[in-house]
């Protein structure tokens, strides 16, 4: 009795020997297939911080459901399971903001977070937790060669009155995937916003850390002595008969491969681990382990050293070192050590990065908000990168003078001439829509194959998403010999601006003046024709994610009254941001003297006439030095002269003989005979685009419902070659227009004034064939319905919305 109990727990080494040899020949017999015992799992821990309502429609109960799963599995055995819960910060139990626990659903293997309550806008709930999932690696036998899918759900209840939080799992209100690559499967730190959808617009603050972890780890914990770092006495003369075991069970050439794996996750764990702390300065004390964790990995089982050329044997070397004289790419030099080597190497390895695993996670529960911020920076630099590929950029000279025929430019006049000769046959907006669709063509030619988490949102169908073209417009230098000339140095400013990155002057002064004054930052939004307030919601959302002290103002003052004068349009509007920006500068002066203000308006459709001749009104001559970034979205800016669109200028005469709509009149210049006594011949000669300091044009060659050149504020073909009183004044207009905006940036004047033109493409099919798509509505009002582009434009160019 006491044999067989000694056997049972594992005091005779006799028994334990003989049942390992017993249970190899009872495998073998039967014909099964080994058991790999020697194995890998892949570790993913995602980090919940704070939990952003930006746009949520309904108050209520809210959860965050997570699961992950391998991109190339089906839905029930290639999850992943969750492993360790973190909370980082004990919630207010008193608090009704919060309802239950968190918990673990064995169903699909998914985690929820404790229900919370979302009672208005812009609320922020910090979630502080941790939860990490295992991925089985046994289907990949070595490396996974699988994406893996993180998908985030947001479970929505409504409020009762017994506080009683009744989710319905099996409808999630919004769903935001994510997938992350086999290259950053082997160890990636990285920041993760979760926005679900344009109908739930928040933010989550998530970061994800992945690594590859010995399954023997979570299985079995191996006897192991007390210095961890080092893995000194790992094989016993008892556990060593037990590793032969393991290397007869699994081949060499797996051996080889799980040896690599965990050798190039262990360095890439530290390097990471000693980046972040450099990042926030604060020391992670990793030398002893460091200076040890590599003694025994050139030396096999006999003790003799493996010849590698400058490998330093016997000498303590650092992973940096190591890697040096070892190709980890290649796996010759694993070769040359034996099964038994190989399976202490596996193990000794393994121990290492669990060590190094657990103290990371220690480290960023001690500084998980430093972490994050760091991240976030890393992130919002490589999405300009990363989102280059559905981004065009190019640079264009502006004209001085536009004049029937020909531009009027100092340089290249003839050169000019044969290129708008050559163009004559060719409709802009067509030649604009070809360029953007060879371009998506390209797309659906490359591998995207990179180490970053993506975003399915748009990695999901890159074909589906918007193509946008940026132009950076620049005042064309006349011809100057002066040193002091301050466009000797514009190429230089335009092309860190063209690219998306600033120079780190500029990102200093920025942050120096954050921390030496405060600001107030105004916001307004305007919108078109028939509009709704809310319209211009994802443009905002997305502006406050970039900016959160952003104070907004969604225009009411025009709803259902856009049928009548623009003059009185643009009263209203003045009236209303006058009364907002009063009643937020006595609300931030109380908290001491303001150093800056700065005064933005977002436009789409109609609302940019608007906004342009509230900017006229007498009203808003003292506001006019405030003035800071412009974005215009579709704006008929030199009204509906020369449209193209038949079917649509049918449309609009047809609401002048039956409503005589005064805006129609006025768009279209026939609101009095004279045309330089119409509206829109006055309001251009106005200084109303002078003021801004960034200026942004978005257009797209298929919308029917704005003339191309309008939106633009560009010249057309017809109006060129239009020697009439119609073309004259057209170009007026235009030259009107065009002298505010290359006249020099207020308050800077050795600055040149942003202007970027941006065309932005949208996916066509997703339309499909009805009215709106015939007639161009459907592209016009995509400007409302989607923010990928605004996405796109507004991330690259931040330093334009702070």
């Amino acid at each position: 009795m006491l044999r067989r109990l000694g056997w049972l727990i594992g005091l005779s080494q006799r028994s334990r020997q003989t049942k390992s040899l017993d249970a190899h020949s009872y495998v073998a017999a039967r014909g099964f297939k080994p058991v790999l015992m020697v194995d890998t799992v892949q570790e993913i821990a995602v980090y919940l911080h704070t939990f952003h309502n930006l746009d949520l429609f309904q108050q209520g109960w809210y959860q965050i459901k997570i699961s992950m799963r391998w991109e190339d599995g089906d839905n029930n055995n290639s999850r992943g399971i969750p492993s360790r819960v973190v909370q980082y910060e004990a919630l207010d139990p008193s608090s009704n903001d919060s309802s239950g626990v968190w918990k673990i659903d064995d169903k699909d293997n998914s985690f929820l977070t404790q229900p919370f309550r979302i009672k208005y806008a812009r609320q922020d709930v910090r979630l502080c937790m941790m939860v990490s999932f295992t991925m089985p690696l046994q289907r990949y036998e070595g490396p996974a060669t699988s994406a893996v899918i993180l998908r985030f759900e947001l479970l929505y209840s409504p409020i009762m009155e017994d506080i009683t939080v009744a989710h319905s799992d099996d409808c999630p209100a919004s769903v935001h995937d994510f997938r992350i690559p086999p290259k950053a499967l082997s160890g990636v730190h990285s920041y993760c916003p979760v926005h679900f959808d344009t109908f739930h617009a928040v933010l989550i603050d998530v970061s994800v850390h992945v690594s590859v972890m010995k399954s023997a780890s979570y299985k079995r914990p191996a006897v192991l002595s007390s210095d961890a770092s080092s893995g000194k006495n790992l094989a016993s003369g008892n556990s060593r008969s037990s590793k032969k075991a393991f290397a007869q069970i699994a081949p060499a050439d797996k051996l080889v491969s799980f040896v690599k794996a965990l050798l190039g996750a262990r360095d890439t764990l530290l390097e990471e681990m000693q980046r972040l702390s450099k990042a926030i300065d604060q020391t992670i004390d990793l030398s002893e382990f460091v200076s040890s964790m590599d003694n025994t990995l050139l030396s096999d089982s006999t003790g003799k050293s493996i010849n590698v050329e400058d490998s330093g044997q016997g000498k303590q070397q650092n992973n940096l070192e190591l890697n040096a004289s070892l190709d980890l790419e290649s796996e010759d030099w694993l070769h040359n050590f034996s099964k038994e080597h190989l399976s202490r190497t596996f193990h000794l390895l393994g121990t290492q990065l669990h060590y190094l695993w657990n103290t990371f996670l220690t480290f960023h529960r001690d500084n998980n908000t430093k972490i994050l911020e760091y991240l976030r920076d890393i992130w919002t630099k490589d999405r300009r990168a990363e989102w280059s590929i559905w981004m065009v950029y190019s640079k264009v000279e502006m004209p001085h003078h536009f004049i029937s025929g020909v531009d009027d430019t100092s340089n290249h006049s003839s050169h000019r001439r044969v290129n708008t000769s050559a163009l004559k046959l060719n409709d802009p907006a067509q030649v604009a829509a070809t360029r953007a669709e060879l371009h998506r063509r390209s797309i659906a030619q490359m591998r995207i194959n990179n180490r970053a988490v993506q975003d399915m949102h748009i990695f999901g169908d890159p074909m589906r998403v918007p193509i946008v073209i940026i132009e950076r417009v620049w005042n064309a230098p006349r011809r100057t010999f002066s040193e002091n000339s301050y466009m000797r140095h514009v190429d230089k400013i335009d092309s860190s601006l063209l690219s998306g990155h600033d120079d780190e002057s500029g990102t200093r002064k920025h942050n120096n003046s954050q921390h030496s004054g405060r600001e107030l930052k105004i916001v307004v939004f305007v919108h078109g024709f028939q509009g709704h307030h809310l319209d211009l919601r994802l443009i905002r959302n997305q502006w406050l994610l970039i900016d959160p002290k952003i104070e907004f103002l969604m225009s009411e003052s025009n709803e259902d009254k856009t049928h009548g004068d623009f003059r009185e349009m643009g009263q209203r509007l003045a009236q209303e941001v006058i009364s907002f920006f009063k009643r937020k500068m006595d609300k931030h002066s109380r908290y001491g003297r303001l150093k800056k203000v700065k005064l933005s308006f977002v436009g789409h459709s109609i609302g940019n006439v608007i906004i342009r001749t509230a900017l006229a009104d007498s009203l808003m001559e003292p506001y006019r030095k405030y003035l800071h970034t412009y974005i215009s979205l579709s704006g008929p800016h030199l009204g509906y002269l020369y449209s193209s669109n038949s079917l649509f200028n049918s449309g609009l005469w047809l609401l002048k003989k039956l409503k005589s709509t005064q805006v129609i009149h006025q768009l279209t210049l026939t609101d009095d005979p004279d045309l330089q006594n119409t509206f829109f011949y006055k309001l251009c000669k106005q200084k109303t685009l002078d003021g801004f300091k960034n200026i942004i044009l978005l257009s797209s060659p298929q919308d029917g419902y704005v003339p191309y050149h309008s939106a633009r504020i560009e010249s057309c073909q017809p109006a060129s070659f239009d020697n009439s009183k119609r073309g004259v004044a057209f170009l007026e207009m235009l030259n009107n227009c065009m002298d505010q905006i290359r006249g020099p940036s207020p308050e800077t004047p050795h600055h040149q004034r942003v202007f970027m033109r941006c065309d932005v493409n949208f996916d066509t099919t997703l339309y499909g064939r009805n009215l709106n798509s015939f007639i161009g509505r459907a592209a016009h009002i995509e400007f409302l319905e989607s923010d990928i582009f605004a996405r796109f434009i507004m991330w690259s160019f931040q330093d334009l919305f702070r």
